[in-house]
């Protein structure tokens, strides 16, 4: 029997883990906490068939000038950890041109379009389905100009990649939601997307699955990963343990894992946080406020305002700067009760500069497989690139084609 250790107990990688059980492999997942505690545990609870399109970096002086000064709430940075940024950054500003970011969009849409569909085969298997809704979700606009903008994008998301939404006027966006404003301009619905009601049970749910079905979930260090005469090794809580294939699925801390095997891989890595609140009014469907930079929605703690990205040091202490102002543009639009924890939650969104994953062999060590790099759709994205992963795994023929996100491109 094939055997392998995946190293990571997040949404890609139970999703990998899961993807090579099903095809007979012996797997191993391996982390430092128990599945789904990190980054997947803190985001906005969506999986995001309307996704197509990764996040380029604003290439326009005028949008630049505004994050330089802090005149936006989607993008915040520290001045004095901006350096460890700046080659990635230049780099990620490098591919959001617009013919760069086009053959982005392209690889991006092809994982996206598999997301729902392999989210729904692990949601019946692991009688999740409580903590999926098939809604959609609402993005808000306050600038009638940028709705009308926004409405373009969409039709051509429509045309292009077959993305289903619905125009609400202002009106039309009361009537749907009665607790917000009245005076607003209106909002897209995305119809396809689905949500969740609490993002770190589902990934709870997946990996509760994996064992069922005879998987093995261990603590431990991936740093100790190493190569062996048959394969690979890692030290976990149980002992040593080896396997042929080891697969890298860490998000954040991949590349510095990797780095000792001598690869470089460059990430922007985007830290977010989030809080819940309870006590006051609860929204039908999450809302993403574009002008504000976050978004919140309903989930089982109460309603959860997650916020846009904030560039600083991996060891950095909390700055929550983004969230208290998401929070006062929440309160404009309801009344969102009392506080539940006492400090906000906070985590990394693994970025690579092209926006695509990084997914494949390691160039220089056989048996050695990278899945992480998912930017802000690792959640969205992790049943189906580990589909994609354990199929090339496994010698079958790959469901998409997996050139584009290759980790020999960088």
């Amino acid at each position: 029997m094939k055997s392998a250790i995946v190293l990571g107990g997040g949404m890609v990688g139970v999703g990998a883990a899961l993807h090579l059980q099903r095809r007979g492999w012996s797997v191993m997942l391996v982390d430092r906490r128990e599945p789904g505690r990190e980054t997947s545990y803190g985001n906005a609870g969506m999986i995001q068939a309307e996704a197509v399109r990764p996040y380029p970096m604003p290439r326009d002086l005028a949008t630049l000038m505004k994050i330089a000064t802090g005149r936006t709430n989607d993008v915040r940075y520290s001045l004095s950890s901006l350096h460890l940024h700046i080659e990635p950054l230049l780099r990620y500003w490098w591919h959001s041109a617009p013919k760069r970011h086009r053959e982005a969009i392209a690889a991006w849409a092809r994982l996206i379009s598999y997301a729902t569909g392999e989210h729904d085969v692990l949601i019946r298997e692991a009688h999740a389905d409580n903590l999926i809704r098939r809604a959609g979700y609402r993005m808000l606009h306050r600038d009638p100009a940028a709705f009308d903008l926004a409405i373009q994008t969409a039709e051509e998301n429509r045309r292009d990649f077959g993305v289903n939404f619905r125009v609400l006027s202002g009106s039309e966006l009361t009537k749907a939601e009665p607790i917000l404003r009245d005076d607003l301009p209106g909002a897209i619905h995305w119809l396809d997307t689905w949500t969740v009601s609490d993002p770190g049970a589902l990934v709870t749910a997946y990996a509760d699955l994996f064992e069922r079905l005879g998987g093995t979930i261990l603590v431990g260090d991936a740093q100790t990963l190493q190569q062996t005469a048959t394969g690979w090794s890692v030290d976990t809580d149980r002992g040593r343990i080896d396997a042929a294939a080891a697969v890298v699925t860490l998000g954040p801390w991949s590349p510095d894992l990797l780095q000792k095997f001598g690869y470089r891989i460059p990430l922007v890595r985007k830290r977010g946080y989030h809080m819940h609140y309870s006590g006051g009014n609860s929204l039908d469907l999450p809302l993403v406020d574009t002008a504000r930079g976050y978004a919140m929605g309903p989930m089982a703690k109460g309603i959860r305002i997650t916020t846009g990205a904030e560039l600083t040091g991996p060891d950095a202490l909390a700055t929550p700067v983004q969230l208290t102002s998401a929070e006062a543009s929440g309160r404009e639009l309801i009344d969102l009760g009392m506080r539940v924890e006492p400090d906000p939650w906070f985590g990394t969104r693994p970025c690579t500069p092209d926006m695509l994953p990084v997914l494949g062999p390691a160039p220089r060590h056989p048996g050695l497989w990278m899945n992480f790099g998912h930017g802000h759709q690792g959640f969205t994205l992790g049943p189906a690139t580990g589909r994609l992963l354990a199929e090339m795994m496994n010698g079958e023929t790959p469901a998409i084609d997996p050139a584009p996100y290759r980790p020999d491109r960088f």
